[in-house]
């Protein structure tokens, strides 16, 4: 335990890591040190099997026990999107297929049942952690939860849920249970080595309001207990070792947000319109059937962006026609009168690939549009099932990593093929279904006039076409200061796609990372942008700006932007736009 000397012989020290739940936490470290469990491998006779099995079966009841009591406390406290966390655990906890397993190693091995657990529970925890897809790796957790909560109980030992007085847990990684159980106490926030924005932690801790900073790499190994540190979940910073400056400025930047958030959610029904009449769609980018009820909540105007390849996580192939279209039908049906718009499979590139393709450079390969085009009895599948699912004629579909006007034909006579075979099977659809591309490529921004006379809507992916128009890999650490999406050439791209699409009538809209940055709404409604797709979190902030400015005045502002000519130049102007007209933004 750190003592105050050695805490006031430290400097203040700022670790970056991914904010996982808004809000600002101040306050002393209580470090959990999850140790792994120390499993020794040991034969046991034969007439100590009984023994054995018996010992497994008390620590699976008990095991059952308290993920029941968990589960209880879940239902009191979060949505059911969220319980399901715990009902996934229960049912890893009744697998008979998998206890059978353990049991008959147990006989046929004669190994004690610490080993056999951890070894056989132990296959399916390495093949998911080794997923290149972070859904599937941060799911592990879950099968790691089962197995150290059973092999706790085999071992007899006891697990911390109590504290002493308010602190900011610190620990290498949570899981689901520890986040809700230690909730029970005065916890001012979760701070964790691991974990991303799908990590438990961070679902549980968005649930609960708790302040959390997730992907802080070491964080465990640099804090002691009781050391004072501030939270800040907004930016994603853990700050150790706060001068008196940082935390008088931090207590008031979190009154003003709580203020802030307050008034925001006075906003869930109004339209996101500009005070001269001016009115977008602010739509939300949805992974997860899960994330629906939340985005309701937040009062979006439709999803701007359904990523169907998370239907892919964890399968060794696609899925089936029935059960994509029974995904698609729940979007549809529950966001209905709303727009949703279904993306087609994006694999490839960092994205999930249901099989292995070595090539130099995958962002520039096989990915995308040109994966399903070379796979045309996938391609239809999904595009039936997307059909099928259009009835209430409120779903859109788009077409990801689009390059040439070639690609975009060819998948629309695939698209033509699908409402064919409906059509003579008598099965309904959309006719009129809308169809979009994904404007991620150079070529494709270039050519937006062309692509425009082919689709109904443009919807721009500033992530790829940032990185793809820079030469900079976003990814590499060692050039990521030249990923800049304030750079003068990306927004003068970003001017002509929507300057040449709106010329043939197609709407202009952005589910890149960009549309959700409140330091570039102003600049991206004065360009004229139709529609921002957003992650759900931001859409009351970014719903506040439009509704609080001219769309004149914005404008104004894009006209001045576009005559600088360094990122840096724009973004020192948005921020001092931003701290003049909404000083209670947190702005990085």
């Amino acid at each position: 335990m750190s003592t105050k000397a050695d805490s006031a012989a430290r400097e203040e020290v700022v670790l970056k890591g991914i904010p996982a739940s808004q809000g600002i936490a101040i306050g002393p470290v209580f470090l959990i040190h999850k140790m792994d469990p120390v499993i020794e491998e040991r034969s046991i006779l034969p007439e100590e099997v009984g023994r054995e099995i018996s010992r497994l079966e008390q620590a699976i009841a008990r095991s059952h026990k308290e993920l029941r009591k968990i589960l209880d406390f879940a239902e009191k406290k979060l949505s059911d999107d969220k319980i399901k966390i715990f009902e996934a655990q229960l049912m890893i906890l009744e697998d008979s297929v998998l206890f059978d397993s353990i049991y008959g190693r147990i006989r046929n091995e004669l190994k004690n049942a610490e080993f056999v657990v951890h070894d056989e529970i132990g296959k399916y925890h390495r093949v998911m952690l080794a997923s290149k897809d972070e859904y599937t790796r941060e799911r592990a957790h879950d099968v790691e939860d089962v197995r150290n909560r059973i092999l706790r109980n085999l071992q007899e030992q006891k697990l911390i849920s109590r504290l002493e007085g308010s602190s900011v847990i610190v620990s290498y990684n949570l899981t689901a249970a520890d986040a809700l159980i230690l909730s029970r106490n005065e916890v001012l926030g979760y701070a964790t080595d691991i974990g991303g924005v799908t990590s438990h932690t961070a679902l549980v801790s968005r649930a609960l309001k708790i302040p959390a900073v997730v992907g802080l790499r070491n964080v465990s190994h640099v804090v002691h207990d009781a050391d004072r540190v501030i939270l800040d979940g907004y930016a994603g910073r853990l700050i150790l070792n706060p001068s008196a400056e940082s935390i008088k400025r931090y207590e008031a930047k979190r009154e003003r947000y709580h203020e802030f958030e307050a008034r925001l959610a006075g906003l869930r029904d109004l339209p996101a319109e500009t005070l001269d009449g001016r009115r977008v769609d602010l739509s939300a980018n949805v992974e997860f059937e899960q994330e629906l009820e939340f985005i309701k909540i937040q009062g979006a105007d439709g999803i701007g962006l359904y990523r169907s390849e998370y239907l892919l996580v964890g399968k060794e192939v696609f899925p089936s026609e029935e059960e994509q279209f029974e995904h698609y039908k729940v979007l549809a049906e529950t966001m209905y009168p709303k727009r949703v718009i279904i993306r087609t499979f994006d694999v490839g590139g960092d994205k999930v690939m249901m099989e292995p393709v070595r090539e130099g450079n995958p962002f520039l390969g096989w990915r995308g549009i040109r994966v399903m085009l070379d796979k045309p009895d996938i391609f239809i599948e999904q595009l039936r099932a997307i059909l099928r699912a259009s009835t209430k004629k409120n779903v859109s579909v788009m077409f990801p990593m689009i390059s040439t006007i070639e690609e975009v034909r060819h998948a629309k006579k695939f698209l033509e093929e699908a409402k064919h075979q409906l059509r003579n099977e008598g099965v309904p659809y959309d006719p009129r279904i809308k169809v979009g591309v994904m404007i991620e490529v150079p070529s494709a921004a270039v050519m937006a006039e062309d692509m425009a006379e082919e689709v109904t809507f443009l919807s721009v992916g500033t992530n790829d076409l940032i990185q793809y128009l820079l030469a900079v890999d976003r990814g590499n650490d060692i050039v990521s200061d030249l990923y800049q999406e304030f750079h003068p050439a990306v927004i003068r791209f970003l001017r002509r796609i929507v300057e040449r699409g709106k010329k043939k009538n197609a709407w202009v809209g952005m589910c890149g990372e960009m549309a959700g940055d409140p330091l570039a709404t102003i600049l991206l409604l004065g360009l004229g942008l139709d529609e921002f797709s957003v992650v759900p979190n931001v859409l009351p902030e970014i719903k506040k700006i439009i509704r609080s400015v001219k769309y004149k005045e914005a404008q104004r502002i894009t006209k001045r932007v576009l005559t600088m000519q360094t990122a840096g130049e724009v973004r020192t102007y948005l921020k001092k736009v931003m701290k003049k007209k909404f000083p209670d933004i947190p702005i990085d």
